[in-house]
């Protein structure tokens, strides 16, 4: 006789955290330190706004739809509220992706491009400790995306436009030329 237990469902935790969220970590010529984040597109919204609590009170932003082509920029932003931005852009990022965002400093920048991918420039090696903490695993390379060609879709997604444009007029961002 065999016996078998019921079969485990899926948790919240298993849709939003993959068990394979690592990063790269490496040093250039140029002197910076560069992390490239692996991780799903829940995953890596999340973690751009957890990243984000380390950089300074006040930093740049620049917000990039390019569904829209549109570009938003803003100098000396408190971080609380670009925090807030990104809390509150997360679905529609992670389900409809295109949006370039750069939060940054003359020292750090963290930037999560349209396909979603996170990454995190400094001066110092700082980030790496910061992702090990957050119990990410560094790797010696990351996995390449399984896509092909477009790796979202730019059909329009009024959703994330509306958004977009309701986080830059609450960050007091300008719109770029």
């Amino acid at each position: 006789m065999i016996f078998r237990s019921r079969p485990q469902q899926a948790t919240v935790w298993r849709r939003f955290r993959s068990g394979h969220d690592g990063f790269t970590f490496e040093e250039s010529r140029e002197g910076y330190f560069e992390a490239h984040v692996a991780a799903n597109a829940e995953r890596a919204v999340d973690l751009t706004h957890l990243l984000a609590e380390h950089l300074p009170p006040a930093v740049d932003v620049a917000l990039t739809d390019h569904r829209s082509k549109t570009t938003w920029n803003g100098v000396d932003i408190a971080l609380p509220d670009v925090r807030d931005a990104i809390a509150r852009l997360k679905v529609p990022l992670a389900t409809y992706a295109g949006v370039d965002i750069a939060i940054f400093t003359p020292e750090d920048q963290l930037s999560l491009t349209a396909e979603l991918d996170l990454y995190a420039f400094g001066r110092s090696d700082r980030w790496l400790y910061l992702l090990q903490a957050l119990g990410l695993e560094q790797y010696g390379a990351v996995a390449e995306r399984g896509w092909r060609g477009q790796p979202w879709d730019r059909s329009p997604a009024a959703v994330l436009t509306t958004a977009l444009v309701t986080a830059a007029e609450r960050l007091s961002l300008t719109r770029a030329p």
